[in-house]
């Protein structure tokens, strides 16, 4: 599995990095910090999951989410944010699934499997 983590916070790449370092399924873990830069990464090497800050500067998660799932719908996003009223614009512009940064650790990885196996 290709993962690309998006957040403009290097501290939270790494973090989610070190989460999902336990996994067997990961093959490839690649880093944005923004969605411009998702956008150009999901067109040269286009991931199977893609997890998307909500805000970040230059371009948030929800414009890349639209953007991205309008080119590549195939490729799954898992939107994260601290803020839960994101949660109904991010499945509205189209992401797999939202999880709250302040959720437990075990919520991210069981979403992500949620999301792969309905591939």
């Amino acid at each position: 599995m290709r993962v690309l983590i998006v957040d403009n916070q290097p501290r939270a790449r790494q973090g989610m990095i070190a989460l999902l370092g336990a996994w067997h399924q990961l093959e490839e873990v690649r880093e944005a910090a923004n969605g411009a830069e998702a956008i150009q990464l999901v067109q040269e090497n286009q991931p199977d999951i893609i997890l998307m800050d909500a805000r970040m500067p230059i371009m948030g998660g929800l414009e890349a989410t639209r953007a991205i799932k309008a080119r590549w719908p195939m490729v799954k996003i898992i939107l994260l944010s601290l803020y839960s009223d994101y949660e109904a614009p991010a499945l509205a512009a189209g992401a797999d699934a939202f999880v709250s940064k302040s959720d437990a650790p075990e919520k991210l990885r069981k979403t992500l499997a949620q999301v792969m196996g309905k591939r």
